[in-house]
């Protein structure tokens, strides 16, 4: 297995981790303060690597000044923040599944950008895909997701949009940058931005100080392996791999949290387990699809 192909399948496991642990996190936090001390944890750690491999040169910065702002903005903390403001009217099962659209986004935004449409067999296997997404979440059931748009919904809708043009811009906008420095800059300043918000709960710093030992241990899986290690290993995917090939990957994210809870001892349903080979299949055929139109890897502006 190629290994940026590896790194961004780990990259979707242990984001998927992160259900479990912040439904912990939430029991003694605020969920945008839940949300900030998880990326105060994650840029401590990225920024203390950066330093320790590449050092914490300013040129990759200057170079990209307004480029890493944005993205940390939009992928960052808009990703985040909707998601964190958008299930307080929304249902986690709606949720999952409007996130499950980002993909598509993704390939349809760089197809804007570079004027080449996917092929047939990329948009049937991303459908495919999105189909064994809602199996696994709704175990078959779809009646439970809802016919109504709640203004939630239309949140996380904004939170997947910012999400797609984060894996596009760090692909097509970024400068003379390695994948660690890109995480590492556009951590720190949708972090920033993250904390700037959590001030509209109260004082995060206190609750944080308050939190509960399980609170703040979930905190720190999710900082340094639920978001430090999975944008690096995501960003690394993206330089590798393109912006399709990697995006579809994560409609994995669900199908690795349903293993993480038949790990806990969470049974799943018969549906589940059919809906998770519908999900690869459809991720396996929209690969090799894409994996013939790009044969000769691209020379794109993030250094591999």
């Amino acid at each position: 297995m190629q290994r940026p192909l590896l790194l961004g399948i780990l990259a979707t496991a242990f984001w998927a981790s992160n259900f479990d642990a912040t439904r912990i996190a939430l029991e003694s936090l605020a969920p945008l303060t839940a949300a900030s001390l998880r990326f105060v944890i994650a840029i401590i750690a990225i920024m203390t690597l950066l330093a320790c491999t590449e050092g914490l040169a300013l040129a990759p910065l200057r170079r990209n000044l307004l480029a890493f702002p944005a993205l940390g903005i939009l992928g960052v903390a808009g990703f985040n923040a909707a998601l964190c403001i958008g299930l307080q009217s929304s249902s986690p099962l709606t949720g999952a599944l409007i996130m499950a659209t980002t993909p598509l986004s993704s390939t349809l935004l760089e197809s804007l950008l570079t004027r080449k449409w996917p092929a047939v067999q990329t948009f049937c296997g991303m459908a495919l895909s999105l189909f064994g997404v809602a199996l696994v979440l709704g175990r078959g059931h779809f009646a439970t997701i809802g016919a109504m748009l709640t203004p939630g919904d239309l949140v996380i809708f904004a939170g997947s949009l910012a999400w797609a043009a984060y894996g596009v811009g760090c692909k097509r906008f970024v400068k003379d940058a390695s994948p660690l420095a890109i995480s590492s800059w556009t951590m720190l300043f949708g972090t920033i931005a993250l904390v700037l918000t959590s001030l509209t709960e109260g004082n995060p710093l206190r609750a944080a100080w308050r939190a509960a030992p399980d609170a703040l241990l979930a905190s720190l899986w999710m900082g340094i392996v639920g978001s430090a290690l999975a944008y690096i290993f995501w960003t690394i995917a993206i330089a590798g791999r393109g912006v399709a090939r990697t995006a579809i990957l994560f409609n994995l994210v669900p199908v690795f949290a349903m293993l993480i809870g038949w790990g806990i001892g969470q049974s799943p349903a018969p549906l589940q387990i059919l809906g998770t080979a519908i999900t690869i299949l459809g991720v396996a055929l929209t690969q090799m699809r894409l994996s013939r139109l790009t044969a000769r890897p691209s020379r794109g502006p993030i250094a591999s």
